[in-house]
């Protein structure tokens, strides 16, 4: 854009600090007239009035004594740690009327304060308090502070205090390092349309660092790029783009593809074709073999100024020197910037033969993947700014044209679709896709599988991953994960076991204990224990090793049953395999259940696994599972029926703590 004016100062200030001359009252402190901060007049200032009894001020007339001093700066220190404001800019105010300039510390704790509390009174008693006290003595203020005052400014998006305050800031000498505050003011000044007023204050601190060897007035190379991109979009001019080149150069710093990135869309915007000539041949001769964010920004400039035939053959060209096939040549900003102003233009039939172009010289390289494809990316763009109709319209002037349409501009339509659960404008788009002789890509096959799952539609998922196996794709994790996620999510463990015994010997498809886990999992959950069971021979027969959660699995749905014996045959068959990991969890789950089912006998043997390993068991849990499921189980009865298991009841209740 072209040079804006500048807007007035906050909303409260009439001319900039600059205008200010020592013969006058200055309109920047009009906000707090009568002003403590008035800067001196040739005539002598009028006495004030005596304030009243209950003012802090020293009397009129009075020189204000250290003692004074002392108290006041006490005050505005006290008022500012119990952030009591206003008292802290009412003594400020006092101090302040006097020749004595306030210490450091009080100045630093009161500026920081007010700008710290980032509301518009406050930051007006901020900047002012700020620019008084660089005018009166400029050391007085810490960077810290100017930068936290600055900080408060650039959210507050103030930008011409900020101005003026960094003018204040290089009049009156104080040079805070230009890293603390430009960074700043370059942002705040471009947001506001108000960064050639900032570029005036540039070209001074380059002065001063050059000039006057301030070496913390030198900008990094970061800031001058900002500034150089500010001249080339914000203010659109290619002489003050060069005098700022001409500074970097002066100051050492060589240009890189930023630089080169934001020259090329002044040009671009510009209509100077023979400087952009000048500007390739000169990456060439440095070397810069990546012209990609040249090309970006050439893009950007042809698409302000509407040239949209310019445009078109930047993006060809960049394709053809694009080196990695794996690369995009275009990101997504640039491609919806494309889109957009094709788009708005009434250019559908000019993008289809951008794409035709492309997709001639794409068949040329190497495996150019899919969504790498301009075709993709352009399509993409389109349902990226829900422009659907369009991406689809593009489509149809390809086919009116005869044209191949390559998968990436089918791909991306495809992919809106099933987000968008269009299951029938889906379907009828892979039936083109298969006339037109192309293979769906792995991510097609991701969002059509997603689409059937989310619709509870699992006999389609189920048919598409069969395809995509058939078809060879390499990468099948997504859709694997999606249907077994699905079925989990809807309570199917009979298809989810069923579709574990369809894939498992894929090698291309990763299974492991925690996919036969939630099967079992899943059957539990729903009652059916005969097929969790049967599911876990069924993972033993495959050398899968089951692992805690596999156990407890089995054993908290049997116990939820009152299947107690079914537990005892687990126990039976795990309680000496060596690749079991008995954990606390898992030693006090089959417990529970043994005591519950009346298993005293397998209740010991697991007492004395947890022994052997060290495991703690509290006894009080098995204690009140006993007392609830074999109060009236007596010793006595047993005698006589099974001796074994009184033994093993007496043992138990010996354990537990229970009387014989």
């Amino acid at each position: 854009m072209l040079r804006r004016r500048r807007p007035p100062l906050f909303s409260f200030l009439a001319k900039s600090l600059s205008s200010s001359s020592s013969q006058e009252i200055p309109t920047l402190y009009s906000f707090l007239q009568p002003s403590i901060f008035a800067l001196r007049t040739t005539k002598p200032p009028q006495t004030p009035q005596p304030p009243p009894s209950a003012d802090p001020s020293p009397p009129t007339g009075k020189t204000l004594t250290p003692e004074d001093a002392s108290a006041l700066e006490s005050a505005v220190l006290s008022a500012v740690q119990s952030s009591r404001t206003d008292d802290a800019w009412k003594s400020f105010k006092s101090l302040a009327s006097f020749p004595r300039i306030p210490s450091p510390d009080v100045a630093d704790s009161l500026v920081a304060h007010l700008a710290s509390l980032r509301d518009r009174q406050n930051l007006k008693r901020a900047f002012a308090a700020a620019v008084f006290l660089l005018e009166r003595r400029p050391g007085a203020l810490s960077h810290a502070s100017l930068e936290a005052l600055l900080r408060a400014m650039d959210s507050a998006d103030a930008a011409a205090p900020a101005l003026a305050l960094v003018r204040s800031m290089l009049k009156n000498r104080a040079f805070p390092p230009f890293a603390s505050w430009g960074p700043f003011l370059i942002r705040i000044t471009k947001r506001n349309g108000c960064f050639d007023a900032f570029l005036r204050v540039f070209e001074e601190t380059c002065r001063l660092a050059l000039d006057e060897k301030v070496e913390s007035m030198k900008p990094d190379m970061i800031s001058c790029n900002e500034v150089l991109d500010g001249c080339c979009r914000e203010l659109g001019s290619v002489a003050d783009a060069e005098r700022v080149l001409k500074l970097m150069s002066t100051m050492g710093l060589s240009p890189d593809l930023q630089s080169f990135g934001s020259l090329a869309f002044l040009y671009a915007f510009r209509g100077l074709e023979n400087r952009i000539v000048e500007l390739d041949n000169l990456m060439d001769a440095l070397n810069f073999s990546n012209k990609m964010i040249y090309f970006k920004n050439l893009i950007s400039g042809y698409m302000k100024a509407g040239s949209f035939e310019l445009v078109s053959s930047v993006i060809l060209r960049a394709l053809k020197e694009r080196h990695d096939s794996t690369s995009y040549v275009l990101d997504e900003e640039t491609c919806r910037e494309v889109v957009k102003g094709f788009a708005d233009g009434g250019r559908i039939k000019d993008l289809a033969g951008l794409i035709i172009e492309a997709q001639e010289l794409e068949s040329s390289q190497q495996s150019v993947e899919v969504d790498r494809s301009v075709g993709f990316l352009i399509v993409n763009a389109c349902v990226g700014l829900d422009h659907l109709d369009k991406a689809h319209s593009i489509l149809d002037e390809m086919n009116a044209q005869g044209a191949s349409v390559g998968l990436g501009v089918y791909s991306s339509i495809l992919k809106a679709y099933c987000k968008e659960q269009r299951t029938a404008e889906a379907a009828q788009l892979v039936t083109e896709i298969s006339g037109a002789g192309l293979q769906l890509d792995s991510s097609s096959y991701d969002a059509l599988i997603d689409a059937s799952m989310s619709t509870q539609d699992f006999q389609s998922a189920f048919s598409l991953f069969r395809d995509m196996r058939e078809a060879r794709i390499a990468d099948l994790k997504t859709s694997y994960l999606t249907i077994m996620t699905g079925l989990t999510e809807n309570n199917r463990p009979e298809l989810m076991a069923s579709f574990l015994d369809t894939v498992v010997d894929d090698p291309r498809i990763e299974i492991a204990t925690h996919d036969w886990n939630s099967t079992i999992h899943a059957f539990c959950k729903v009652g059916r224990f005969e097929d969790a069971r049967r599911t876990y021979r069924r993972m033993l027969f495959l050398r899968y090793q089951p692992n805690n959660q596999t156990y407890l699995s089995l054993i908290n749905g049997y116990v939820s049953a009152e299947k107690y014996f079914s537990v005892l045959l687990l126990w039976t068959d795990i309680r000496k395999k060596d690749f079991v990991q008995f954990d606390h969890g898992l030693v006090d789950a089959f417990l529970y259940a043994m005591v519950k089912g009346g298993f005293f006998d397998a209740a010991m043997q697991v007492v004395e696994k947890a022994q052997e390993l060290k495991i703690f068991i509290d006894k009080w849990r098995h204690k009140q599972a006993f007392m609830e499921k074999h109060k009236k189980l007596r010793v006595a009865k047993l005698r006589w029926r099974n001796f074994r298991k009184m033994e093993a009841l007496i043992a138990f209740k010996n354990w537990a703590g229970l009387s014989a």
